[in-house]
């Protein structure tokens, strides 16, 4: 079975969870970009107030929770942030 790698920029907890400002992962082929939520979600369980209000993007461009990802896609995970 052949699978994706794509490249996840993380944002405000996200990046405050990992340390690191992006994540290099493998998927199966056909993953929606919801499921790279919900695979950092099941990482970092004290994320979990965000499932369902995180928006997505890939390649800059905002995108359904249910857009199936590419190869070599590049996926932001963008949660609420506060401040102004």
């Amino acid at each position: 079975m052949s699978g994706i790698t794509v490249t996840v920029k993380l944002f405000a907890a996200y990046q405050e969870a990992y340390r690191v400002p992006e994540l290099v992962l493998e998927f199966p082929e056909n993953t929606a970009v919801k499921e790279v939520r919900d695979r950092l979600l099941s990482e970092h369980p004290q994320l979990a107030q965000l499932r369902d209000i995180t928006r997505f993007g890939v390649n800059l461009q905002f995108v359904e929770p249910d857009t199936i990802l590419q190869d070599g896609d590049e996926v932001v995970l963008i949660p609420p942030v506060s401040g102004g």
